[in-house]
């Protein structure tokens, strides 16, 4: 949407400084290393520098208009002022209102993700599924908060549907996103553990969760996985314009006939006692109900079956978001150095559980930020480590040693199970105990930076 500086500085409630107020924006940016002719920039004070400062670079690099914070605007003598400054009182705000603005003034169809675990994957499926129909704007990246959303919906231009991913870490977070994307349909892919440590609990984050209602159409839906137990109680309190997805709860869209595969899964997805035979993609059980979740929201959007079916099958991952690298010798990594829950480490665990090979190699890092529950929930996942029968397993970080340890009590052998307080401890020890067609998982809470040890090892791989 072409906006002008005028309109933009009426909508901001602010007050151009210098420059033509007939200027026209069409792409809006937080970071000038991205900046391309033309954009116009928008400096966001963070937690360890203050964007305002670098709005002169911002010209340098030809954005077109910038918007800054009147109480961190400084002049530079030395500079030419040729060119659009709005001076605006919150940046933030002035997110929220630029958005508002053209989210009120598009005719597309949103839907608005959220969820403990799975939002980026099923956010990127219904976006797999609908861009064959129609013209579809998504969130890119992570970038599901009160500055990644907005911005989002900054880049709207001609699309008919948006999918909108909105994070949160504590409540009344996903109220603000959803009022600004005001959703025609909401999608909950389960209530789990996640930010646990903040919320205090599982009842509170499913509170925090139902927010992305507050912002939704009158006549809207919402779709929520059957399975899940609270998503469920709460489905079945207040049925009105719910729609469900499910495995093993009966549902409107239920998967039958599951076959899973090391690489792929294939399914029946039951709508109004039809059924549509479908081959997802990418393997684990996570994966069929993000395809129920697209097959649900492309439904409701009046998509064809076939449409729908290809959509599904044409999906791609978001890197680092479980993705099976194949490396030599048959040796195949599964990535999830992304972050890590509890939900999505027992489904990555799953996967690799499912895996063809000769051995199966867990390299779990510490789930962090889940507060008094920290010790229960890692000893759940040494659980289902213990249940999957896994060959080997590795921990990296204080409280993933409670993983090692519960293993260990429930009867598996000391000689395979290691734990260490680093990454490069953890790099050594592969290095020396990988064997050709090993499959290994590797999964961990960002702070952990198991990205290091994924690019090591995969470059050793590649070298030996």
């Amino acid at each position: 949407m072409k906006l002008s500086v005028k309109e933009i500085t009426k909508i901001c409630n602010g007050k151009l400084y210098c420059g033509s107020d007939n200027v026209i924006c069409t792409n809006f940016v937080k970071d000038t290393r991205i900046i391309n002719d033309g954009d116009t920039y928008i400096g966001i004070k963070g937690d360890n520098f203050d964007g305002n400062d670098f709005y002169i670079e911002a010209f340098k690099k030809n954005a077109n208009c910038v918007i800054l914070e009147e109480d961190s605007f400084k002049i530079d003598n030395g500079f030419k002022y040729d060119k659009p400054i709005i001076l605006i009182k919150n940046s933030i705000e002035a997110l929220k209102d630029i958005a508002e603005y053209i989210r009120n003034n598009s005719t597309a169809k949103f839907i608005g993700v959220t969820g403990s675990v799975g939002k980026t994957s099923t956010r990127d499926m219904i976006y797999s599924v609908l861009k064959k129909e129609f013209k579809t704007l998504k969130t890119d990246s992570n970038a599901n908060n009160q500055i990644g959303l907005p911005l989002t919906l900054m880049r709207l231009n001609d699309e008919q549907v948006g999918v909108i991913e909105m994070g949160m870490n504590h409540l009344g977070e996903i109220e603000y996103l959803s009022n600004i994307t005001k959703p025609h349909i909401a999608v909950i892919t389960n209530v789990g553990t996640a930010h646990i440590g903040e919320l205090g609990s599982r009842e509170n984050i499913l509170k925090a969760k139902l927010e992305i209602l507050s912002g939704m159409d009158n006549d809207g839906k919402l779709i929520i996985n059957n399975d899940n137990d609270l998503l469920h109680e709460y489905y079945l309190k207040n049925k009105g314009n719910i729609v469900t997805i499910g495995i093993d709860n009966d549902s409107d869209f239920v998967a039958t006939d599951i076959e899973y595969y090391p690489n792929h899964s294939t399914f029946n997805i039951k709508y109004l006692e039809k059924k549509y035979k479908i081959d997802c993609p990418i393997p684990g059980k996570v994966f069929i109900y993000n395809s129920l979740v697209a097959f649900a929201t492309a439904t409701l959007l009046g998509i064809g079956y076939d449409k729908i079916i290809d959509g599904i099958s044409d999906f791609k991952l978001t890197k680092n978001r479980m993705e099976i690298i194949n490396l030599k010798k048959q040796i195949k990594i599964i990535d999830g150095v992304y972050n890590a829950s509890v939900d999505s480490m027992k489904a990555n665990l799953e996967i690799l559980k499912n895996q063809t090979g000769k051995r199966k190699i867990a390299v779990l890092g510490s789930m962090l930020e889940l507060g008094e529950f920290s010790n229960q929930l890692h000893e759940e996942v040494g659980e289902t480590v213990f249940n999957d029968k896994i060959d080997i397993l590795i921990t990296v970080g204080k409280e993933a040693r409670l993983i090692a340890k519960k293993v260990i009590e429930l009867g598996m052998n000391k000689q395979n199970v290691y734990s260490f307080d680093d990454t490069t401890s953890a790099i050594n020890l592969l290095k020396n105990i990988i064997l050709p067609d090993d499959t290994i998982l590797m999964k961990a809470s960002n702070g952990l930076n198991f990205k290091e040890i994924l690019d090591d090892i995969i470059a050793y791989i590649n070298n030996v």
